[in-house]
């Protein structure tokens, strides 16, 4: 499998590094394993000879050649995390160019992969348009304000939609590498992950903090502040539009547009928030923590966790 790693100034030195040492460590242990694997050819590639990464350190790469067709892209992160300066390194003139050099190596017949941020990027070539896909959980909003027309499910993973393949925040750049070798072969996908002490992560729910997206629009903001002090209670959405005085259908349009969720499933979320919170810091029992957040029983609560975590509730107490 020939891969083209592209590297824009900026490039994000841990997801940069992490598919390098999945690839090397994968040819290695073929090798090591005897596994009848054809290795993997990967070249660093960028617009000019050298890129500095986040931390400041010069990569040297191979110029891009558009004669050259490899069999996949992986676009590394940039190391911008934070919507505002994210928002201007997207109107870079390299990132531009890699945009349109993207539409090129689709047309090639290339397949395109990004992890992290690096979806922005593929994002701006418009060929998510209509696809599914996934990001940095905390840029979500952002996301779905610059590209509506991809269908952005942050809770996952990765996606793999249509020959385009994304990833979560960080590591998922180690989750990206290891797919594209289990393409190959799932037996030298399991090894290098053994070697690597990787965990499967299929969910970033465990992981998603949801008062900071909520801080990303005044109004879904102050729902969040009257959801969490009506948790017990349960959920009305009358009641939310009266408290905030708005109406509900743009209280319902402002939830989906920033976090791509109905205010009831966001208030849910706040609710399996609070109740991990609650099973992690203390020692009260789950029928009593169900109480606190408004279910009838531990059972219910149980199964919403399970539903919504998925194997992220192995993290949590046992009582789950």
């Amino acid at each position: 499998m020939k891969i083209q790693v592209l590297a824009l100034d900026g490039v994000f030195d841990t997801g940069l590094a992490t598919v390098l040492d999945t690839f090397t460590t994968a040819n290695e242990l073929a090798a090591v394993q005897r596994l009848e694997v054809t290795p993997f050819e990967v070249r660093v590639v960028g617009l000019r000879r050298q890129v500095s990464t986040a931390q400041g350190l010069r990569v040297p790469v191979h110029v891009l050649d558009t004669r050259e067709r490899p069999d996949w892209v992986v676009v590394p992160a940039i190391g911008t995390k934070m919507p505002a300066a994210l928002t201007q390194a997207l109107q870079r003139r390299d990132v531009q160019q890699a945009a349109q050099q993207l539409r090129v190596w689709h047309g090639q017949g290339a397949r395109l992969s990004a992890a992290c941020i690096g979806g922005f990027v593929l994002a701006e070539s418009g060929l998510l348009d209509g696809h599914e896909a996934t990001t940095s959980w905390w840029l979500a909003p952002l996301f779905r304000e610059r590209y509506p027309h991809v269908r952005l499910n942050e809770s996952r993973m990765l996606v793999n939609s249509g020959g385009f393949v994304t990833t979560g925040a960080a590591i998922g750049h180690i989750d990206l590498a290891l797919w594209l070798v289990r393409q190959v072969s799932p037996e030298l996908a399991a090894v290098t992950a053994r070697y690597l002490i990787v965990d499967d992560r299929p969910s970033q729910a465990p992981y998603v903090i949801p008062d900071h997206l909520a801080h990303t629009d005044p109004l879904v903001s102050r729902f969040e502040r009257w959801a969490r002090g009506r948790l017990a209670q349960g959920f009305s959405l009358d009641d939310a539009a009266e408290a905030l005085a708005t109406s509900k259908r743009t209280l319902q349009r402002r939830l989906e547009a920033v976090l791509g969720k109905t205010p009831l499933s966001y208030f849910q979320d706040l609710r399996v928030e609070r109740a991990v919170h609650l099973l992690k810091t203390s020692r009260i029992d789950i029928e009593s923590i169900a109480a606190q957040v408004g279910y009838a029983d531990g059972v219910t609560l149980r199964s919403l966790l399970r539903r919504r975590l998925g194997r992220g509730v192995r993290q949590i107490r046992g009582a789950v």
